[in-house]
Parts: structure tokens; sequence; C-alpha cells
């Protein structure tokens, strides 16, 4: 028989849809990401409405990501297609986060006005940076005035603008990556989600570094850049609320919550990610295997399934709950899962506890300003 926590395995309230297409694959990029394929539209869209049909019966949800890729790369017409496959499988409320991915050179009015009658309520711009010179080594075609324009036409047909910044790229310095900041923070943004260049194996970037034509910003200047995010983005009214992002009261990410919580959320399209009925299943990334398995008519979509133990389930929740700057309570995850994390991780948790990178109150845990900037280490002493 399988195992389940003790009030059953969560209920997906949330689903992310992946939109693979985008003008070009940035250097930097490692997502599941079909660039100038414009051609495969019409047969994406056939097998979304084909993948949602799996649900059986329509499902209500809280939150909706749609992401990719580039979502707004597609256009009206096809977007209103997603939208109408969506919105027969996916219940929805005036009250449901729906959240929208778009790169700034794809706002224009026509296409706001169409995501807000769709009830979009919510947009992330990729920015990535206002810099000029930043923004041509990250292959990114906006610039910083029409990203500054996006924000502001955002901000008044969707109201809920988050936007995403890179720091130490290449070259890059503190005061480069403290004018991004003030940028940011002149506009009227409620949510900024800041991550340092990643080299990913298989990316343009990592080709570049092993030959020695990109380098790597010094860890040092990488923490300073971090921590002039954390500062900034505090006194311009943007609280720290989990490790890599910051937003105004009320405003955090719901969607992203549900991650950070372990509850349920489905997954569409190629990459996609789901967990569902204690098993954690992954899409093909492939954009073009994931067509031909979802248009065959008698493939599943999926390429990988992992099922998950409560044991594994209430240490994943307390590892990725653990980067939520307002922390954890372990004796809630005991109660829900049955598995108590305390005991069963006691060595790593008291290990950072000596080492200064959690602070623990009764049950509840809690990274220290020294735990933020080694999270990952503290989240691998949870996972065990």
């Amino acid at each position: 028989m399988t195992q389940t926590p003790i009030g059953g395995w969560p209920t997906p309230r949330s689903a992310y849809l992946h939109v693979p297409f985008c003008r070009h694959r940035c250097g930097y990029c490692n997502f599941s990401v079909a660039a100038g394929r414009e051609d495969l539209a019409d047969d994406f869209l056939k097998a979304i409405d084909i993948e949602l049909s799996m649900l059986g019966v329509p499902q209500p949800i809280d939150t909706l990501f749609i992401g990719g890729g580039t979502p707004t790369h597609l256009s009206c017409e096809q977007l209103n297609q997603l939208f109408g496959s969506i919105d027969r499988w996916l219940i929805r409320t005036p009250a449901t986060e729906t959240t929208v991915e778009a790169n700034p050179e794809d706002i224009d009015e026509e296409k706001l006005s169409l995501l807000a009658r769709h009830g979009v309520n919510r947009i992330s711009l990729g920015v990535q940076s206002f810099n000029e010179t930043k923004l041509k080594l990250l292959e990114r075609s906006h610039s910083r005035a029409s990203a500054s324009l996006a924000i502001l036409r955002c901000a008044e047909l969707i109201g809920n603008v988050s936007i995403d910044l890179i720091f130490a790229a290449p070259n890059e310095t503190q005061e480069d990556w403290r004018r991004d900041l003030e940028t940011a923070f002149s506009l009227p943004i409620n949510h900024l989600s800041t991550y340092a260049l990643t080299y990913e194996k298989g990316t343009s970037f990592w080709s570049q570094r092993l030959r020695g034509s990109l380098n790597e910003v010094c860890e040092d200047s990488q923490l300073t850049m971090y921590e002039d995010a954390i500062r900034m983005s505090q006194a311009s009214g943007l609280g720290h609320y989990e490790i890599s992002s910051f937003a105004r009261d009320g405003y955090r990410c719901n969607h992203n919550l549900t991650y950070w919580h372990g509850r349920g959320w489905f997954g569409f399209g190629p990459g996609a990610a789901k967990f569902m009925d204690g098993a954690r299943e992954v899409n093909h990334r492939s954009t073009t295997t994931y067509l031909r398995r979802m248009l065959s008519g008698d493939q599943s979509p999926v390429a990988e399934r992992e099922p998950i133990t409560p044991e594994q389930y209430a240490c994943e929740r307390a590892a990725f709950g653990i980067r939520m700057i307002d922390g954890i309570d372990m004796e809630t995850i005991h109660q829900e899962c049955g598995i108590d994390v305390a005991s069963i991780r006691r060595s790593g948790i008291e290990r950072c506890a000596s080492q200064g990178l959690i602070s623990i109150e009764g049950t509840h845990h809690q990274l220290t300003h020294q735990g933020i900037l080694m999270a990952d280490s503290v989240a691998t002493e949870l996972l065990g």
C-alpha cells in the first residue's frame, strides 16, 4: 500500500503552463525553449488543449502561472485560443492570481488589453537589466527605455507588475548593479526577483566561460550585490520574503508560495513539472517530442515520474520552506505530514544552529542573516 501523509496528499489548487516560444535563446538560458519556431505554435495550442483535457473534469485553481519561453510571443489570436482552452479546464475566479511572463519588446496596448480581458492580474517582466551594455552582453533585445515604458504600460493596464533582474554579469561593477536597482525602484513595480548569473551546462555562456571569453564575477562581489538588493529593496518598501524575492505588502507571489509550502500543482506544456497524488512528474523538455506525444493521441507527455514518500515530502517542505524569510514551524509540518523532521534531521539542524545559520524558538526555525547567504547548505541538511 502506498503511504500517504496524515492529511492525505495535497489537492492541487495551482497550475503552471509552459509556452516554449521565444524570439531568441539567450546565452544563459537553460529552459525548455523553441526559439524561432513559430511554425510550431498552432500544433502547440492543439497539444495544450489535449493535455488540459486529460484532467477529465474542470479543476478549480487559486493561482495560474503562464511562463516560458515567452508567452507574449504568441499572437493575439493565439493567446485568445490558449485562454479558451484554459477556461474550459481550469476554473478561475476574479480572486485567482493569474500571472503571465512577458518580455518588454512584446508589450503593446492591444496585447495588454487582451490579457486583462482574460483575467490576467499579474505580469512578470523579464527585464534582467536597464544597463545597455549589460543587456547586450545578456543578449536581450530590449533597451532601458523600452523596458521602462513596458513597466509603465503594464502598471496602467494590468496593475500588478513584477520584474526579474540579473546581477553579477561579466564585468558588472557594484555601482552598475546599484543603478539597476535604483532604476527599478523608480518605476511602479510591486515585486522583484533577483538572481546571480549562473552558467548552466549546455548553454552558450557555459561554453564561453570554458573558453575564457566570459569571466565570472568573484564570490565576494556577488555577495555584496545580493546584500545591496536586500538593503535597497527594503528601503524602497519591498520586503524580503524569500531568498530571491521582494514584494510590497499584499503582493507576494501566491503561485510561488504554493511551491515553497509544498502544496500540489498541475503542470502543462513541454518541460512542465507537476506534483499530484504523491508523485512528481516532469513533461518531456523537447517541444517537438512533447508535440509528437500529445498529437499522436496515445502517449503521455510525461518523461520522468518519481513517487514521493511522506518522509521525503516532509523534509522537502522543510527544505523549500526555510527559504522563506519568515521561517517554518516544524510542528505544523509534523502534524500535517506525520513526520517529525526536527527529530530525524536533528544532527543537521544542530549543525546549522551552531554555525549561526538558523535561529530556533520553540518549534519555529528561521534563517539568520548568515543563513540567508548560505540557504542551500541549510536546505541540504534538511533534505538529508
